[in-house]
């Protein structure tokens, strides 16, 4: 990461008010992505699933961008 998890609260902390169970989503970790040896994208059809003990689960579904 480019900055530090404190540099990343102590940011978003100026610009707007933290509350409980706000998440600051930082990106990718290395190793995905672009930076493999062979790149790897999410396409159609993909989920995107984050979950957080005794919260619950995200689930974000990829879809293609609608033709213009």
């Amino acid at each position: 990461m480019t900055h530090t998890v404190n540099d990343l609260v102590s940011y978003v902390s100026h610009v707007l008010r933290l509350r409980p169970g706000d998440i600051i989503a930082t990106g990718t970790p290395a190793g995905v992505g672009t930076a493999r040896a062979q790149p790897v994208y999410m396409k159609a059809g993909d989920r995107g699933v984050c979950t957080i003990g005794g919260i619950g689960t995200l689930t974000n579904p990829v879809a293609a961008l609608a033709p213009r």
